[in-house]
């Protein structure tokens, strides 16, 4: 686990920087077996030690992130790693060769026999045997990554370099087929010239290691002295391995003899396609009939709440964040934790925001809504923080795509996240797909990724989850009644994964997130949090907390249409619905602020206002919640805690 994670951190930080751009934050997206698992929480500290030791070594500041528990993840657990860059629009570099002739470099460190047939391993589904391949698991340091980000980003202020390309995935295989194939031309390298940490190491076992901290680069003729100094600077390996030719034939030599040779066409881009068959899962049927009036007596509203505020799913991750460095560089402004992570952009009045987010049992219950959901929520996060959305990637995790109705979630997924995508005017620039996510032909829940970064134009508008000390009024902005169906409050309090997820509409979600953007730029909101897993109470009970103890009292209609009084409260205080935010103003901008909500379209669906020291809310004038914010941190706060504190237990 710690360097499986590690290496990730160390592969995407990687693809930022072979682009010319300088990493400034790093997030990630984990998924874990249940908490309450021996062999889990072994996993979840291997996995965030190895996020940590990673991060924290090369310097670049964990701002935020997301993690949740199902016992479909207990086979395959998921590490998903955000890194965001800076560059210079005109400056890219890109992963092409060309000029017949140029050089062709090895950088970084020596090659070993790690990581051999990892991408293979990466592919295929595990099983009781799975834990005893490890060999195929990188090691990755750090500090070594630091000097070659070093290097490289100094010799791409030099016009000595012509294309660049991490060594991920395949190794060398992978490198030179994609370069030669972007670019139109042949590579010809020799592996004996390859660094090696290892002796006897064979022409197949230097193509396919995916040993890390290594890049491949084309140069321009005539400047190797140049490049060579620069990376002996630094103290890393540059060496020649080989050169562009004309023929588009990736061929491999070792020392006279030709041991490979295939045109990198052939390895790169004319595949074969597959056309998968798709089917409907026979599962869906049974699990979205959700008969709200045959759940048994539910709970009093306080005893939910603090059992969602312990959940796994929506307990502070305190014990995770702590071990990640958030403030190296100084420009975080708003830390894990928080909703969005926030970097200030130095030099101008600048920042940026981003976050991550996906829930699979979403996905389980409707793919295409699901992925809607998960962009939606991305977004909104973003727009909460004071940031309009400008970009977003992600990371698409599946089964086996062999299987129809596998391949059924994932069509109807990326379908979605394409809808979701074009109706809120955010591109996606790029992600990845990981399949066969399966242990013993059990699959995990599709589970889409969404990471969404946003501008904000002033630093000094950005925006908190958390309520202001003071007295200040309190909107519930945006969206429709809470459903049960697929909640938190379903799966924690009943024991259920089952029913319909809120509808979403796409043209309300984007109303809300510009209405945000627009009255955070105008300094008229003093905090924003969006209502996710667990509702409304858990948004209101978030709000209150890391805020000194201050409170808040919220009252609303009572809208509940006729069924089971407890099933019908439990809808309005922990059910789901998207396009619903929390947010705090003063009281005295109270007038201009509803002006500006009208104007938006966008509906006031409660109000309130801090103060105090419990978390209340009230149906039509009739109280249903009263807890001391006292008793919701602290059950918020040891949720996963608990669970380390004596390993013996």
């Amino acid at each position: 686990p710690y360097q499986g994670a590690a290496t990730g951190v160390g592969g995407i930080i990687r693809d930022i920087f072979t682009m010319g751009a300088r990493p400034i934050a790093l997030l990630n997206s984990l998924r874990f077996g249940p908490l309450n698992d021996a062999k889990t929480r072994g996993i979840l500290e291997g996995v965030v030690a190895g996020i940590g030791g990673y991060g924290n070594s090369i310097g670049i500041p964990t701002v935020g992130g997301e993690i949740l528990f199902e016992d479909t993840y207990k086979g395959n657990p998921l590490v998903n790693v955000f890194c965001l860059g800076l560059a210079e629009a005109g400056k890219l570099v890109m992963g092409e060769a060309s000029g017949v002739g140029n050089p062709v470099y090895y950088v970084g460190a020596k090659t070993g026999r790690d990581g051999i047939h990892g991408a293979t391993m990466a592919s295929a589904e595990f099983d009781e045997q799975s834990s005893e391949k490890r060999p195929a698991v990188q090691v990755g340091d750090p500090f070594m990554e630091k000097l070659l980000l070093e290097a490289c980003l100094e010799l791409m202020q030099t016009n000595a370099l012509v294309g660049i390309q991490d060594m991920g995935a395949a190794g060398l295989t992978c490198s030179t087929s994609e370069m030669g194939s972007r670019g139109g031309v042949g590579i010809d390298i020799d592996v004996t010239r390859v660094p090696q940490r290892e002796s006897g190491m064979t022409p197949y076992e230097i193509m396919l290691s995916e040993s890390q901290e290594r890049m491949l680069m084309v140069v321009r003729r005539g400047r190797e002295a140049e490049v060579e100094r620069i990376f002996k600077k630094w103290d890393l390996h540059a060496v020649s391995i080989g050169a562009v030719t004309d023929d588009g034939q990736l061929r491999v030599r070792e020392g006279d003899s030709v041991v490979a040779e295939i045109p990198n066409g052939k390895l790169a881009d004319e595949a074969p396609s597959y056309n998968r068959q798709t089917e409907i899962p026979g599962y869906l049927e049974q699990v979205r009939r959700l008969d709200l009036e045959a759940l048994p007596v539910l709970p009093a509203a306080e005893s939910a709440l603090l059992k969602l505020l312990g959940s796994p799913a929506v307990t502070s991750k305190h014990w995770v964040y702590r071990q990640y460095d958030h403030m190296v560089r100084t420009n975080t402004i708003a830390p894990a934790g928080m909703g969005a992570g926030v970097v200030r952009l130095k030099g101008t009045d600048r920042a940026l925001a981003i976050s991550v987010d996906g829930n699979g049992r979403h996905c389980y219950l409707d793919p295409h809504l699901g992925a809607m959901l998960a962009v939606a929520e991305a977004a909104r996060n973003v727009a909460c923080a004071g940031a309009l959305p400008i970009g977003a990637t992600n990371c698409l995790n599946f089964g086996n795509p062999e299987r129809p109705e596998i391949m059924w979630q994932f069509a109807r997924a990326v379908e979605g996240i394409g809808e979701a995508c074009r109706a809120l005017e955010v591109p996606i620039t790029g992600g990845n797909v990981s399949f066969y996510n399966e242990t013993d032909g059990q699959a995990i829940y599709p589970t889409p990724v969404l990471g969404v970064v946003g501008v904000i134009e002033n630093a000094s508008s950005v925006l908190s989850r958390v309520f202001p000390s003071s007295q200040s009024a309190i909107l519930l902005l945006g969206g429709g009644p809470g459903v049960l169906g697929g909640s938190e409050y379903l799966k924690t309090v009943c024991g259920q994964v089952a029913g319909s997820l809120a509808p979403l509409s796409l043209d309300s979600e984007r109303r809300l997130q510009q209405l945000l953007v627009e009255l955070a730029a105008a300094g008229l909101i003093q905090s924003a949090h969006d209502c996710s897993d667990g509702g409304l109470a858990v948004a209101l009970a978030e709000c209150c907390f890391d805020s000194g103890g201050a409170g808040a009292d919220l009252m609303m209609p009572d809208d509940a249409s006729g069924g089971r009084p407890d099933v019908a409260e439990a809808s309005i205080l922990f059910g789901e619905a998207p396009s619903r935010v929390l947010v705090s103003i003063a009281e005295s901008d109270f007038g201009i602020v509803r002006k500006r909500v009208e104007t938006a379209g966008v509906p006031i669906a409660a109000q309130g206002q801090t103060g105090g020291d419990r978390i209340t809310i009230s149906l039509a004038g009739r109280r249903v919640l009263d807890l001391p914010v006292a008793d919701g941190e602290a059950a918020w706060r040891q949720g996963m805690e608990r669970f380390f504190v004596n390993r013996a237990a």
